[in-house]
C-alpha cells in the first residue's frame, strides 16, 4: 500500500513494492530497470537529441523515397496532385506528433518509443496489440529499403541482355531469386551491424546524413550546371518480355512549359510492378517517406532525456525533410518531363552534374534506414518481451548482452524482415507498410485522446500545443486514408489488431500501468450518475438495489450467488462490518482488505460491489451500509441477510473447486491480477463458525437490523438454506432452469387474516420471483403462486378473489400456475378470531388495526407442514416476511416464529417489500 514515503514517479513499467527476496520469482521491466540501474553493467542512455532524435528520424524519412521514388510521386500525380498527397501525408503525421509530443512530456519514457507510450496509456490489451503491430509495421519497413537498396544497385550494376546491358559495369544478374540473393546479403550486412549495438549506427548515421546532404546539394545545384539532354527509355514489354519498348523524353532545365505541362495528373502503368497507378497506390508509395517520425521515439531506451528530446528533435527533423521534399517536388516538375519521370526511379541520377553522388547517397540512404528500422523493431519486441504480453514465444527476446543489446529480438527482426524480401518489389508491400503505420498513428492520437478526455489530474504534459480536436483528427484522417490506399490491407490489419486484442484480453497480462479505460470509465460513471435523479423514479423502471450482508463468505458464497441472478441489473453491493473501534486502533484494518473481497468477487464470477466497516456492532455497522452505500440514484433499496439460526454452516470454500488447491497444480504460485493467491484469501477469511465460536451477533440484535431496515424504508430479504441450493441444482436439470419451481405463498403467516393478496408486500413477492424467473439460469423455471383457502366454510369469498388474483398476475404480465390450498385444519388452530377472514374488507381493516394474536406453536408447526407437503419439488420458495414487533422484548420469540415457520424447507426467502414495484400502465 502507498504510503507518504512511496515514489511519486516510478521509472519502471511495474511499480516494485514487493521484497527483494521476491524480485527474481516476478521479475518485471521494472525490477529490471531497478537492477540495470543499480547496477554498473547497466545500460547507459548516451544519446542526445541532435544523434538520437533527429539524425535518425531525418535519415528514416529520406531513405529510398528521396532518391527513387520523388520523379515517380509527381510523374504520375502531377505537380498539383503530389503537393496534395504531401500536404496531406505531412497534416496526418503532424497531428500524431503533436500526441507523441503531448504523451512523451507527460513522465518518464522507457525502452520502446511508441508501443511504451500507446501501452502505457491504453493499458495493457490495447497497448501489446498496437505494440506488434508496429513492430510488423517495422519489420516491413526494413524489408522496403532493403529491396529499395537492391533496386538502386540492379539499375547501375544489374545485366539484361534484353536492354543491351552487358558487359561494363553491369555485371550482376537478374531475375528474381537474385533479388531476393541480394536482398539477404544486405540484410547480413545490417544484422551484424545491429548485433554490434545501436552506438554503432548512432555514431555511423551522422556521418551517413553528412553523405546524403552532399548528394541533396548536388542535385539542387544540377539544374544550374547541367543543359537540356534527350533519353532514350528502354523497358520490357508488361504483356511480352521478350520485346523491349523504346522511347525518348528529355530533360528540359527549368522550363516554363516543362512545369505547365507537369501540373495535371498523368496516370499511366508502373513498368516495375505492371500495374495502373491512381492516386491511392502512388499515395501509399510515396507515404514511405513519412513513417520514420518515430524513429526518435524507439530510441527512447538509450535517450539521456526523452522527455525534451522526442518533441523538439521529431518536430526539427520533420521540418526539414518536408521543406527537402517540397524542394525537390517543385525541381523536377519543372525540369524533367513526365515520360522521363514515370519512366525512369534513377531520374536524379541521370540529371546530376556527377551521378556517382546521387548513387552513395542512395545507397547510404537506404542502408541507415533499413538499419534504423530494424534496430527500432528490436527494440520494440524487446519491451514487448520484457512486459511478458505474450508469454513463451516472445520470452527470449527479453535476453541483452552485457552492454544491454537485445541481440535476441534482433534475430527475431532478421528472421520476419528476411520474410518480407521473398516479395522481391519494393511498390508490392509499400500500401501494407503505410496501412500499418497509419494504424499506429492512429493508436498514438487515440492514445493522447483517452487521456485528455480522461481529464486525469496527473496528465499535464509539458507540450501544450495539442487539444482532443487534433486527436480526434489525426484518428479520422489515419482511418481514412488507410481505407483509401487499400481497404483489403486496412481491413485484415483491423481484424489482426481485434484478434489480437482479444488474446490479450482473456490471457489477462498482468500489469500496474494504469488502465485509462478505468479513468474514461470513472469520469462518463459520474456524468451520468449527476443526470441519474432520484426525484425522476418511476415505478415502471423499478429494479432491486440490493445490500447483502455477509459475515463469512465461505458459508455464504452459495446465497451471495443466488442474489447475483436477483439484481436484474441493479446495485448489487456485498457488505461485511468488521467489529472495533477506530479510536483504539493504530490505523484503520479496512483498507487492505478491499483486494480480497474484490478477488473473491471475481472467483464467484458475480457483478457486485464491496463495502466494508469498522463499527462497535453489527447492528450499527449495518445501519452505516444502509444509509452511506452507493451514490446518487444507485443506492440500495433491499437488505438481505441469512437467517438467524443455531445450525452450524458448511465451508463452502472446501466444496467448489475454484476454492481448492487441488483443482488446479499451479493455484498456489499463481496470483490474480492485483497479487492475491488461492492461500492468501483462504488465510483471509476464516473458518466457518462451529459450537466453540462466539457469535458476533445476539438475537435481539439481528431483528433490531431487520426493524432498522423496515424504518429506514428498505426492503428485507431474509436467506436460508441456500447451502443446498446447489445440490438441488445439480439434479440434471438443465443450465436454462427447465424443470426447477418457484413456489410462492404470498399470506402473511403470523397475521393470515390481513391478506388480500394484492397488498404491496405480497405484490413485491411477485415481483422477486418474476425477476429470478428472467435470469438465464431460471428463464425455463416454473412459478407456482398458492393461494390458502378455507374451503369448508360457508362463505365461499375465496373463489371470487382467486378470479380477481388471476386477472391481476394477467394485467401485471406475470406467467404463473395458481395452486389453490386448503387449510381449514391450521386456520382452526388460531381460533375464532381467525375468522375475521371471512368478513371481507372489514374484516381485513379489523385485524391491521387490532393488537396482533398469540401465535400457538402448533399453529406455525402446521403451516410449517402445510409448506413442506406442497413446495417439496420447489427449488427455492418466497415466504412473506412479517413486520418485526414493535417491542423490542418480542423480538426473540418472533425470530423462533420464524425458526419454525421455515425449517426444514430447503432453499427459501422471506421478504418483507415496502415499496409499490408494480405497474399496469405502459
Amino acid at each position: 500500500m502507498a504510503s507518504e514515503n512511496t515514489p511519486l514517479l516510478s521509472h519502471g513499467v511495474f511499480s516494485v513494492v514487493a521484497d527483494e527476496e521476491k524480485l527474481p520469482h516476478r521479475l518485471s521491466r521494472g525490477g529490471l530497470e531497478d537492477v540495470q540501474a543499480k547496477s554498473p553493467q547497466g545500460p547507459k542512455r548516451r544519446l542526445n537529441t541532435f544523434f538520437g532524435v533527429i539524425v535518425p528520424t531525418v535519415l528514416s524519412m529520406f531513405s529510398i523515397v528521396l532518391f527513387q521514388r520523388v520523379g515517380f510521386v509527381v510523374g504520375h500525380a502531377g505537380l498539383l496532385q503530389g503537393l496534395a498527397m504531401l500536404a496531406v501525408a505531412y497534416f496526418i503525421i503532424s497531428l500524431t506528433i503533436l500526441s507523441i509530443c503531448a504523451i512523451s512530456t507527460n513522465g518518464a519514457v522507457q525502452g520502446g518509443g511508441a508501443y511504451f507510450m500507446i501501452s502505457r496509456s491504453l493499458g495493457p490489451e490495447f497497448g501489446g496489440s498496437i505494440g506488434l503491430m508496429f513492430f510488423l509495421a517495422k519489420v516491413c519497413a526494413c524489408g522496403v529499403y532493403v529491396l529499395g537498396l537492391v533496386e538502386a544497385l540492379l539499375d547501375v550494376f544489374g545485366k539484361d541482355p534484353a536492354l543491351g546491358q552487358v558487359g561494363g559495369l553491369h555485371v550482376l544478374p537478374q531475375g528474381y531469386w537474385f533479388t531476393v540473393l541480394y536482398a539477404s546479403v544486405v540484410l547480413l550486412v545490417c544484422l551484424l551491424v545491429c548485433l554490434v549495438g545501436a552506438h554503432i549506427y548512432s555514431r555511423a548515421a551522422f556521418l551517413i546524413l553528412l553523405v546524403i546532404t552532399g548528394a541533396l546539394l548536388s542535385i539542387l545545384v544540377s539544374p544550374l550546371l547541367v543543359g537540356p539532354q534527350t533519353f532514350v527509355i528502354s523497358h520490357p514489354n508488361s504483356h511480352n518480355h521478350s520485346q523491349t519498348l523504346s522511347y525518348n523524353t528529355s530533360y528540359t532545365g527549368f522550363n516554363g512549359t516543362t512545369l505547365h505541362n507537369n501540373l495535371g495528373p498523368g496516370y499511366s502503368v508502373d513498368y516495375s510492378t505492371s500495374q495502373m497507378m491512381s492516386f491511392a497506390t502512388v499515395f501509399a508509395v510515396m507515404f514511405t517517406s513519412c513513417t520514420g517520425i518515430m524513429a526518435g521515439a524507439n530510441m527512447s531506451g538509450e535517450l539521456k532525456n526523452p522527455s525534451v528530446s522526442i518533441p523538439k528533435g521529431t518536430i526539427l527533423a520533420v521540418l526539414y525533410t518536408f521543406i527537402v521534399y517540397l524542394v525537390l517536388f517543385l525541381l523536377v516538375s519543372s525540369t524533367c518531363q513526365r515520360g522521363l519521370l514515370t519512366g525512369d526511379y534513377g531520374v536524379f541520377q541521370r540529371i546530376n552534374v556527377w551521378p556517382p553522388f546521387v548513387l552513395i547517397g542512395m545507397y547510404c540512404a537506404s542502408l541507415s534506414a533499413a538499419m534504423c528500422a530494424m534496430i527500432g523493431a528490436s527494440r520494440i519486441l524487446h519491451a514487448l518481451a520484457l512486459d511478458q504480453l505474450f508469454g513463451l514465444p516472445l520470452a527470449p527476446a527479453a535476453i541483452t548482452s552485457k552492454s544491454g543489446n537485445p541481440w535476441v529480438s534482433v534475430l527475431y527482426t532478421w528472421g520476419l524482415v528476411q520474410c518480407t524480401v521473398f516479395a522481391a518489389e519494393l511498390n508490392v508491400i509499400a500500401g501494407l507498410v503505410t496501412v500499418f503505420y497509419l494504424l499506429a498513428y492512429a493508436a498514438v492520437d487515440l492514445a493522447c485522446l483517452a487521456l485528455e478526455w480522461a481529464s486525469a489530474p496527473n496528465f499535464r504534459p509539458t507540450f501544450q500545443f495539442f487539444s482532443w480536436h487534433t486527436c480526434l483528427l489525426g484518428i479520422v484522417s489515419c482511418l481514412l486514408m488507410m481505407f483509401l490506399i487499400n481497404p483489403v490491407y486496412s481491413s485484415a490489419s483491423i481484424v489482426l489488431l481485434l484478434l489480437l486484442l482479444l488474446f490479450l484480453h482473456y490471457r489477462s497480462p498482468t500489469s500496474s500501468w494504469g488502465y485509462i479505460s478505468q479513468a474514461l470509465i470513472f469520469h462518463q460513471v459520474r456524468k451520468y450518475l449527476l443526470m441519474l435523479d432520484v426525484r425522476k423514479d418511476h415505478v415502471k423502471f423499478w429494479r432491486p438495489q440490493v445490500l447483502l450482508m455477509v459475515a463469512n463468505p465461505r458459508s455464504s458464497s452459495q446465497l451471495i450467488t443466488f442474489v447475483n441472478q436477483l439484481k436484474k441489473g441493479g446495485l448489487y453491493v456485498l457488505g461485511h462490518v468488521q467489529l472495533g473501534d477506530l479510536d483504539l486502533l493504530p490505523s484503520d484494518p479496512i483498507q487492505h482488505q478491499y483486494n480480497f473481497w474484490l478477488s473473491l468477487v471475481d472467483k464467484l464470477g458475480v457483478k457486485a460491489f464491496v463495502d466494508l466497516t469498522l463499527s462497535p456492532s453489527v447492528r450499527q455497522g449495518t445501519q452505516h451500509l444502509l444509509r452511506i452505500t452507493g451514490l446518487g440514484g444507485m443506492k440500495p433499496n433491499t437488505l438481505v441477510m441469512g437467517f438467524y439460526d443455531n445450525s452450524y454452516p458448511d465451508d463452502y470454500f472446501l466444496q467448489d473447486p475454484a476454492f481448492c488447491q487441488g483443482s488446479n497444480d499451479n493455484s498456489k504460485n499463481e496470483d490474480d491480477e492485483f497479487g492475491v493467491d488461492l492461500p492468501s484469501l483462504q488465510a483471509h477469511f476464516g473458518p466457518v463458525r462451529d459450537e466453540v465460536t462466539p457469535r458476533s451477533l445476539a438475537p435481539d440484535e439481528y431483528v433490531g437490523i431487520v426493524s432498522d431496515a423496515i424504518k429506514m424504508n428498505k426492503n428485507v430479504c431474509l436467506g436460508r438454506y441456500f447451502h443446498q441450493l446447489q445440490a438441488a441444482e445439480g439434479r440434471g436439470l438443465r443450465g436454462d432452469g427447465a424443470g426447477r419451481i418457484i413456489d410462492v405463498w404470498p399470506l402473511n403467516p403470523l397475521r393470515p387474516g390481513t391478506s388480500g393478496y394484492a397488498d404491496v408486500c405480497s405484490l413485491f413477492l411477485l415481483q422477486m420471483a418474476c425477476i429470478l424467473n428472467m435470469a438465464a439460469g431460471w428463464r425455463r423455471a416454473r412459478i407456482r403462486i398458492f393461494l390458502c383457502a378455507e374451503a369448508q366454510s360457508e362463505d365461499q369469498g375465496w373463489m371470487e378473489k382467486e378470479e380477481r388474483f388471476r386477472e391481476l398476475l394477467g394485467k401485471l404480465r406475470i406467467r404463473a400456475e395458481i395452486k389453490v390450498v386448503a387449510w381449514d385444519v391450521v386456520v382452526r388452530l388460531l381460533g375464532a378470531e381467525a375468522s375475521d377472514t371471512s368478513q371481507g374488507h372489514m374484516g381485513e381493516l379489523n385485524a391491521l388495526t387490532r393488537a396482533p394474536q398469540p401465535i400457538s406453536q402448533e399453529f406455525l408447526s402446521a403451516v410449517n407442514g402445510l409448506l413442506k407437503e406442497n413446495s417439496a419439488d420447489a427449488a427455492v420458495r418466497f415466504l412473506y416476511l412479517p413486520r418485526p414487533p414493535a417491542v423490542s422484548g418480542q423480538y426473540q420469540q418472533y425470530l423462533a416464529q420464524l425458526d419454525m415457520l421455515s425449517r426444514d424447507l430447503g432453499p427459501t426467502l422471506l421478504i418483507h417489500g415496502l415499496t409499490p414495484v408494480t405497474c399496469t400502465e405502459l
